[in-house]
């Protein structure tokens, strides 16, 4: 078999710890470093006190442990430059590098990348002067869509449903600098009608692999109510995906993204998140990322079949073409997110997490913002504090597994949907 290979992940939330998980049960790997990490990451990696921005002590850390491959975990790091970093270092990186991270890092560069290459997407504008988008509110009708052209960790979208909710949106994202300088320029889109839907994709210079699909849920509260998050949940496989739609996907965007890929001179390397609205015209993108979806992934890689470190190690040597990756298609999974009371706003931190260790056989917790505190004890530390995980052989078993899970776990304001897992013919 050979040596066993090290593993360093960048990150430390719901989506690094699924990562890890899975690197975990591969017979190619003996050792995982996070950077870092969190309490439950600690229990299968060892992990290090270094921040997943600082891309100089992430450059330090990778130098003195030597990787065979690094996974970067968050948007945040890719845009600043972290791939090339470490690659001009010597090192593999599993995460596209600054140029191509502007697909997620920037709306306005996406939107026109779409435009250019033929891909279907929202009719869309965009303005770096409050003034200007003032005179334009209405220009694509009711709802208004909003977007902050930057990284706003999710929830830099404002759907306006009239003008006056408009008028404050323009207010928050480029005066008040609700989203800080992610609002210097805004791209104002077309409100698109249908059902919202996932496809993450395994990518290299010369290959697109989709994955299984997933169904997100962004809005905090039961019914899609409610200020956008970084995701309440999400099942895999989608139930709104048929071998029909599956195909459109393929033809009219992935394939077509690749080629744009290649015509623009994009050497893309990662996971390239596909946010799709299924609309009574086909399937339209919503929006890029670079990265494994959060938490999406936590539904995901439980059904991957394919060692994960052997994709990975593809991508980054070119040779996805060469790989056959397989799924369980009889795994059903549905990940319920439990948040601290207040989020996606102002919340706390700091209250201890009980019954993590009460869930039932089959279920699986992946934590996101959760530390240990002085005297051991499992504490909140983050927004969207766990993901519960359940699974079966089907859609229902898998939605009722996940919610005995999350009914044995509680902490002070614990707020979490309970209708992750039942499908919503639109979204608005």
């Amino acid at each position: 078999m050979g040596e066993l290979k090290k593993v360093l992940i960048v990150g430390g939330g719901g989506r690094e710890h699924a990562i890890a998980w899975k690197l975990a049960q591969s017979p190619l790997v003996g050792e995982i470093v996070c950077a870092p990490g969190n309490a439950g990451i600690e229990e299968i990696c060892r992990c290090l006190p270094v921040s997943a921005e600082d891309v100089e002590g992430i450059a330090a850390l990778a130098t003195a442990e030597k990787p065979d491959i690094t996974v970067i975990g968050p948007e945040v790091p890719l845009a600043l430059g972290m791939t090339d970093a470490l690659e001009a270092l010597g090192f593999k990186v599993f995460g596209p590098n600054k140029k191509c991270a502007q697909l997620e890092a920037s709306k306005s560069f996406t939107k026109a990348f779409l435009a250019r290459h033929g891909i279907p997407t929202a009719a869309y504008r965009e303005y770096t002067d409050a003034d200007a988008l003032r005179r334009d509110i209405g220009v694509f009708g009711f709802p208004m869509v909003l977007k902050a052209d930057g990284l706003a960790a999710g929830k830099g979208v404002i759907i306006a449903e009239d003008r006056a909710a408009a008028e404050q949106a323009v207010s928050d994202l480029m005066e008040s600098r609700a989203f800080g300088a992610a609002g210097d320029k805004v791209v104002v889109e077309e409100m698109l009608r249908g059902t919202e839907a996932s496809m993450l994709c395994f990518v290299d210079g010369s290959a697109i692999a989709p994955m299984e699909s997933a169904q997100d849920y962004k809005r905090i509260f039961d019914g899609d109510e409610g200020p956008n998050t970084g995701g309440m949940g999400t099942y895999s496989p989608s139930l709104l995906f048929d071998e029909h739609t599956e195909l459109r996907v393929a033809e009219e965007i992935l394939l077509k993204t690749l080629e744009g890929f290649k015509e623009d001179g994009l050497d893309f390397r990662g996971v390239l998140f596909v946010g799709l609205m299924l609309t009574a015209d086909g399937p339209k993108v919503i929006e890029f990322n670079n990265r494994f979806g959060d938490p999406e992934t936590q539904s995901i890689l439980p059904r991957l079949k394919t060692d994960i470190y052997t994709i990975f190690d593809a991508v980054c040597e070119d040779r996805l073409a060469d790989m056959s990756i397989e799924w369980d298609g009889g795994l059903k999974t549905v990940t319920v997110v439990m948040a601290a009371g207040g989020y996606p706003g102002p919340y706390e931190k700091g209250d201890v997490i009980s019954g993590i260790d009460d869930v039932p056989e089959g279920v699986t917790v992946f934590h996101a913002g959760t530390k240990r505190g002085a005297g051991g004890e499992l504490l909140t530390a983050g927004g969207r504090v766990i993901g519960v995980l359940g699974t079966g052989a089907t859609h229902e078993e898998a939605r009722a597994s996940a919610y005995a899970g999350v009914s044995k776990i509680s902490f002070r304001g614990a707020a979490f949907r309970k209708d992750i897992g039942i499908v919503y013919n639109t979204t608005s």
